[in-house]
């Protein structure tokens, strides 16, 4: 067999070594979803399955020996069939890494999302995320200082450094900051774990006491990181001896982390700590993809005709902008986020359950498409009386996305930790839909949920584009930023285990790796809601944090909005148990031309003939 026939063989000829890749997928996706078990003949997404935890099945699967892409996990029919088109590791193209030589060092342009940050004001250098997770019984100083010192030097971007500060990163589209000095990545060694950890004794100290005393400790952390330094991690071990488990608290910068990465770093100290145990030398995966040569990638992709294309689109998308949701002042006037406008709500499992895992499958669609819907159809019907009525139904919402997506061949992000995220405006034109109806669950919840979909399936590459002709482009990024933002933005963080009491699990009393800004930062939105899916004993939740600028909306609306989104979110939920509710969208064919009332009409008569 050649080298080409070798590119490739998939893993249903039996010559890879894995002897069951349907049965290690089912056994992967069931750890990721915290199932019992999965069978071949389930899909991914029918489970419940998001695009954050495709992202942990791609991860897991290269250590078994099997390669397969975020898509093909999110658009495969079943596992089975994810299976019988997965490649071995080492024998495809896409497995071997960048096809040019990956820049993993160095000077490296600036992301969109990085400028993104630069162009907020205010104090930014100690912007960061925070996870405190459960270590084992006698981890201590020296096992800290090895374990962070591992991750410095397998994860490029931990070693960070911003000569001009963070405020500055990312300052004009040309992608240099305000004095000419870009963010760059010094070699691996060059960071030493020893003085990034604080090493507190608390052996006498109770499990109620330890998240207050790891709460002050981060906050301390968090005042020491300075990316013009280099330091853009700290970390705090609580050591309580040789029987009880202790904590270890990561504190990163925003620039160098994001949800995502957080689950591969968890992940890292797992099998670091699982090696050490077996009495082997520890040695993490390497990273095919260094965050240095995305960088590349996506300051060359912003200037690429494909990009260029789409500029149309975004303005479209900004102008006219909709009416007012009601007393906002300007976005670059917003007041600075704060603790007292902030409300959190919580829907129950017996509500969660249907609404993450079978709503999303009624339209072969995802949370986000379910989320989304529910949230346009509050804001339709929060608006106050004569603010919304001229928009035809509009609503606009700037949704943040992972931003891992597969823009080019030989790239792989599965373990690539950085801050990805992209930010990009989504329309929603629901015309005037019978808000009553869908309060009440009925036929007018479902229209939303396959106009919202179909509405997020048109836009290219889950909206990165709009990041890369905003931030990396010269030429259209003065015009889009002349349009201004939507009022709204979302962000839906996927699922997190709760109650785990494993070693390396998320530890009790702590936000999962939700952002931490100084006094004085501005919001980049009017109001801001952050959701997050909790997976405990008592079953599925789902939590959201509303937060809004001051002088935008008083709290009464802001906390009117929250209940309209939860009660349209209910509605959905009892939607799936309508006969008839489930059915296509027209991205799911390939018939070009096809309206979704032509298609409503063709399965209508294809089950009478049925």
């Amino acid at each position: 067999m050649t080298d080409l026939d070798r590119s490739t063989t998939t893993l249903a000829d039996g010559e890879t070594g894995v002897p069951d890749p349907a049965g290690t997928l089912c056994a992967l996706i069931a750890d990721v979803l915290g199932l019992a078990a999965v069978d071949p003949g389930q899909s991914f997404t029918g489970l419940g399955g998001d695009s954050i935890q495709a992202i942990q099945v791609v991860s897991r699967a290269r250590p078994a020996g099997l390669l397969v892409t975020t898509r093909e996990v999110l658009r495969s029919e079943t596992v089975a069939a994810l299976a019988a088109g997965a490649r071995a590791v080492g024998r495809s193209g896409a497995g071997a890494g960048p096809a040019r030589p990956a820049r993993r060092l160095g000077p490296f342009a600036p992301t969109p999302i990085m400028a993104w940050l630069g162009e907020l004001g205010g104090p930014v250098d100690t912007y960061n995320q925070s996870l405190v997770l459960r270590t084992p019984a006698g981890f201590g100083a020296e096992d800290a200082v090895r374990v962070v010192q591992a991750l410095l030097d397998t994860h490029d971007i931990l070693r960070l450094r911003v000569p001009g500060g963070a405020g500055a990163i990312g300052a004009g589209a040309d992608g240099a900051g305000a004095d000419g000095a870009g963010p760059l990545v010094p070699p691996p060694g060059s960071v030493d774990a020893r003085a990034l950890i604080e090493h507190v004794e608390a052996g006498a100290a109770g499990d109620d006491e330890l998240p207050g005393l790891v709460t002050e400790r981060i906050r301390a952390a968090r005042r020491l990181l300075a990316p013009a330094e280099g330091i853009v991690l700290r970390a705090v071990c609580v050591d309580r001896g040789p029987a009880r488990q202790g904590r270890l608290a990561l504190v990163v910068h925003h620039l160098a982390v994001d949800g995502v990465s957080w689950r591969i770093l968890q992940d890292d100290l797992r099998s670091w700590w699982k090696a050490l145990a077996a009495g082997r030398e520890p040695e993490l995966a390497p990273v095919p993809t260094p965050f240095a040569h995305w960088a590349g990638l996506l300051r060359a992709d912003a200037t690429s005709g494909r990009r260029m294309a789409e500029a149309g689109r975004w303005t479209d998308t900004l102008r006219p902008a909709p009416e007012p949701l009601g007393g906002v002042c300007a976005s670059d006037r917003l007041d600075a986020e704060s603790a007292v406008n902030r409300h959190t709500l919580t829907l129950p499992p017996d509500v969660t359950g249907p609404l993450l895992t079978l709503a999303p499958g009624l339209v072969n669609g995802t949370v986000n498409d379910v989320l989304l819907t529910g949230l346009a159809l509050a804001v339709l019907a929060w608006r106050r009386p004569g603010t919304g009525d001229g928009d035809g139904g509009c609503v606009l919402v700037d949704i943040e996305g992972h931003g891992r997506e597969e823009i080019t061949e030989g790239v792989d992000l599965s373990r690539t930790v950085g801050w990805f995220t992209t930010v990009y405006p989504v329309r929603f034109d629901l015309g005037l839909p019978d808000l009553a109806d869908a309060r009440a669950g009925g036929p007018t919840a479902g229209a939303a949920l396959r106009q919202v979909k179909e509405a997020l399936r048109a836009i290219p590459d889950h909206g990165i584009g709009h990041g890369l002709l905003r931030h990396g482009n010269s030429r259209t990024g003065p015009g889009l930023a002349a349009l201004g933002i939507p009022e709204i933005g979302f962000n839906y963080l996927g699922r997190f285990p709760m109650g785990d009491t494993a070693d390396w699990a998320a530890a009790p009393g702590h936000d999962f790796a939700l952002d931490d800004a100084d006094e004085g930062l501005a919001m980049a939105h009017a109001v801001e809601v952050n959701a997050a899916a909790h997976e405990g004993p008592g079953g599925l939740t789902l939590s959201a944090t509303w937060t809004w600028a001051g002088n935008a909306y008083p709290a009464d609306r802001v906390r009117a909005l929250a209940d309209e989104w939860f009660a349209m979110l209910r509605a959905l939920a009892r939607h799936t148990a309508l006969p008839g509710a489930a059915g296509l969208t027209p991205s799911d064919v390939s018939l070009t031309g096809l309206s979704q009332a032509d298609l409503d009409a063709f399965e209508s008569q294809l089950g009478d003939v049925l």
